[in-house]
């Protein structure tokens, strides 16, 4: 405070001692009490700033009684196949189709293979995603058994202007299937799939090497040619043309013989 008190005095002699306006006198102060006013500020950020301490997250505790109740809770659960699912058909419109009849917990659709797709987006087809089969989980047992031979081989919809219009439904109830059975399954077929990459990868790899060498010993071989054309004084890249005698067939030189005598005989009977 005593420093902007002698600011402002340094510049109020300065307006005596030179004929100076009032608005520029005014901007003068106004500018030193800002400056002040920031490094306040700052001062006071740096000592107010407090230091964050990181908590440490607490392990998450299992229940065995939860973990037993949530055991029986899945083996109640009930699995439904669905072997074809239509075009412009997903797993949220396959999830509000069938809770009509009963609690809908899980819905896995697999997608269309990507060549597939590829080629069927090419023949003209849609550009939209296209799911193959499926598996539908239901809350109750009972429920699964009865969609699975009630609605199998049923119209989807009856309605005539409805885009699942003459589909129907192929479903069947898996008996003691469980969800972790699907997961296992996508697994191993997630790891073979990968073994196959990794496999066709390796063979790729040896083959391009393989390539390398045969095109490192062609070129091996062009240099020994050039060197050797060189030493005889041949500075052309012609290479000399290289001729095979080739024998007649069998049948060909009886025919010939045939040929011969019959001649003969004509030359006789003329004579």
């Amino acid at each position: 405070m005593a420093k902007q008190c002698s600011d402002n005095e340094n510049i109020l002699s300065k307006t005596e001692a030179s004929p100076l306006s009032k608005d520029r006198v005014k901007r003068e102060l106004s500018r030193s009490d800002l400056s002040q006013a920031s490094t306040i500020n700052e001062d006071s950020h740096h000592e107010e700033a407090p230091v964050k301490k990181k908590r440490k997250k607490k392990p998450h505790k299992i229940n065995l009684d939860d973990l037993q109740d949530f055991n029986k809770v899945l083996k109640k659960r009930g699995i439904v196949y669905i072997a074809r699912i239509p075009p412009r058909m997903g797993p949220a419109k396959v999830k509000t189709l069938l809770s009509d009849f009963g609690e809908v917990t899980r819905v896995y659709l697999v997608e269309e293979d990507k060549a597939a797709s590829k080629r069927r987006k090419k023949a003209g087809g849609s550009h939209g995603k296209r799911y193959i089969e499926g598996w539908v989980e239901f809350a109750n047992k009972k429920v699964a058994k009865q969609v699975g031979e009630e609605l199998n081989n049923t119209p989807i919809s009856n309605k005539k202007r409805d885009k699942h219009y003459g589909e129907i439904w192929n479903v069947k109830y898996l008996r003691k299937f469980m969800w972790s059975h699907l997961t296992e399954k996508v697994a191993y077929e997630r790891r073979v799939r990968e073994q196959k990459l990794r496999v066709e990868m390796m063979q790729a790899k040896r083959e391009n090497a393989a390539y390398a060498k045969l095109v490192e010993a062609g070129e091996a071989f062009d240099h020994i040619q050039a060197r050797r054309s060189k030493r005889n004084g041949k500075t052309d890249d012609i290479q000399p043309k290289r001729r095979f005698h080739q024998q007649a067939p069998i049948f060909e030189k009886d025919e010939r013989k045939k040929g011969g005598a019959a001649k003969k005989a004509v030359l006789e009977s003329l004579v």
